[in-house]
């Protein structure tokens, strides 16, 4: 704790100083664009991942990077989704997905049902991944099988946002973008769902063909 203590003061004597106008800006009003929402692994640092200063991103961490279908009884994602559209006009949402997630491990040698029932049971929103991993990647073990059930939660949560008012409405009136990421903790590599081709691929190769597909859409 003693680490932790010293970063607030660190914070507040060196960096907090430098950045005073912004901060003072956003105890007014925050006008973020973009809801990440993504796993509440230690090692996941949203900002620091996209190099976003304060206000820029409104976040929801959960484990597994989970949205429950709308209408459930767990709410917590339900209340974020309906702040951040309903209140803050959020123009984009990306769910982000991990290397190494102990959530979708959990999900494939699901023995911890006792030492940990609540996570257990949260993992049932997770199980259409495993299902369809386990049709589409029958050759796949270890890490390969991890990283494909990984990638499937992310496309099986993207599925689930759409099942919420606030997100299809918006949605379908073009005002709305939903990204799914796959991030390699290792190598600080984002990978980026395709829809048209139902495959991830790499950022920078991602963004290279939305930008083609614009620039050949406006001529």
């Amino acid at each position: 704790m003693d680490q932790i203590i010293e970063g607030v003061v660190q914070f507040q004597e060196q960096v907090y100083p430098t950045q005073r106008e912004l901060f003072q800006r956003l105890a007014k009003r925050q006008e973020p664009k973009v809801l990440f929402l993504t796993c509440a692994d230690s090692r996941i640092d949203p900002t620091l991942l996209t190099q976003s200063p304060p206000g820029r991103l409104f976040i929801c961490r959960n484990i597994g990077n989970i949205v429950p279908p709308h209408g459930t009884l767990d709410g917590e994602v339900a209340t974020i989704m309906e702040y951040a559209l309903e209140v803050l006009d959020i123009e984009h949402i990306v769910i982000c997905g991990h290397s190494d997630c102990g959530a979708i491990k959990a999900l494939l040698d699901p023995n911890g049902d006792l030492k940990a029932p609540a996570v257990t049971a949260w993992l049932r929103y997770a199980e259409a991944a495993r299902r369809i991993a386990a049709v589409m990647y029958e050759d796949k073990k270890g890490l390969e099988l991890l990283r494909a059930v990984t990638e499937q939660n992310v496309v099986a949560q993207l599925n689930n946002l759409r099942t919420y008012p606030e997100v299809a409405a918006p949605l379908a009136a073009g005002k709305l973008g939903l990204h799914g990421w796959y991030y390699d903790i290792g190598t600080a590599g984002v990978d980026v769902y395709d829809g048209s081709r139902n495959s991830f691929l790499p950022l920078r190769e991602w963004a290279t063909s939305v930008h083609r597909a614009k620039a050949h859409g406006g001529r």
